[in-house]
């Protein structure tokens, strides 16, 4: 169930986007990528008030780092409920976890929010034991009752090279244990950032600032990560105002983008592509933003 209003004429432009991206040298595109796109009809929209549309968008992708958004926004909500401490260790943690996306302050921040550490193998009960503990992010997700996020598993930390010991045995022997999200779901997560509707204004704009990307082709030339060359910040305007997190591994590109255009209202999209193919395609993820952003209001 979509938590936007759904229009059909969207629907109708995206399929004849994806129709003509695909015939461009992209074969099977359609059934290799996932998309949610919102538009929404004033400058300072309300949760759940946009109309959009989606492309295979509850199904279940690995979303690399991608769940960096909800590690970020589960801080926030344990920082609130006083679970665990606001510091400077753990702010320099959260920039570095989303502005750069290291894989390292992941870690650290997943251990802090879970109360565990990575290591050799356990014994059964303790690993066990371990394992519950892991699982609290999802336990909240859970809590939170959206349809969008149902059967998500965002337990597991993002890696440079693999996992070993225990985090490895969590994995499963055939990596079923992997992180699954849907593009629906996260555009309802990053939704619920932008518009202040689970933590509080104040706390959501610090929150924010980490998300920020400049498309100034000067600071980009300087980031060769910058998270907008080769993703939807690309194929926009410069005067835009981007907020966004992408996802790049050998399997998966994906990007979480909510931008402003000059003179337009906020749009909101998320765009999850798999395959070896799609993954080396710089070009993809600019175009279609590029496309979207013609039918900003």
């Amino acid at each position: 169930m979509a938590f936007y209003r759904q229009d059909p004429e969207m629907a109708s432009c995206l399929k004849g986007i994806l129709d003509r991206l695909e015939k461009e040298g992209r074969p099977s595109l359609k059934k290799n990528i996932a998309i949610t796109w919102i538009r929404y009809n004033n400058q300072k929209p309300s949760p759940s008030n946009g109309y959009g549309t989606g492309w295979n968008s509850n199904k279940n992708y690995y979303p690399a780092s991608v769940v960096k958004i909800v590690y970020a926004l589960a801080t926030q909500v344990w920082i609130k409920k006083d679970l665990i401490n606001d510091s400077d260790e753990l702010r320099r943690a959260l920039y570095e976890m989303i502005s750069n996306s290291n894989n390292d302050a992941t870690s650290y921040i997943l251990d802090l929010l879970t109360g565990t550490t990575s290591g050799p193998s356990l014994n059964e009960q303790n690993f066990e034991a371990w394992r519950i503990q892991r699982k609290l992010i999802n336990k909240w997700l859970e809590e939170l009752q959206w349809p969008q996020i149902k059967n998500w598993n965002c337990s597991q930390k993002t890696w440079n090279e693999g996992p070993f010991g225990r985090e490895k045995d969590f994995y499963g022997k055939n990596n079923d244990n992997r992180n699954r999200m849907t593009t629906e779901g996260i555009a309802r997560i990053f939704e619920s950032l932008m518009t202040n509707e689970i933590i509080q204004k104040v706390e959501s704009e610090n929150l924010k600032k980490v998300f920020q990307r400049s498309l100034d082709p000067v600071n980009r030339k300087k980031d060769l990560e910058n998270q907008v060359d080769g993703f939807l910040g690309e194929g926009l305007p410069l005067a835009s105002k981007l907020w966004s997190k992408a996802g790049l591994m050998s399997e998966v590109r994906h990007d979480v983008a909510w931008w402003e255009a000059p003179n337009k209202n906020p749009m909101l999209a998320v765009v999850f592509t798999t395959g070896k193919e799609l993954v080396k395609d710089q070009f993809l993820l600019p175009a279609i933003s590029s496309e979207l952003n013609k039918l900003a209001i």
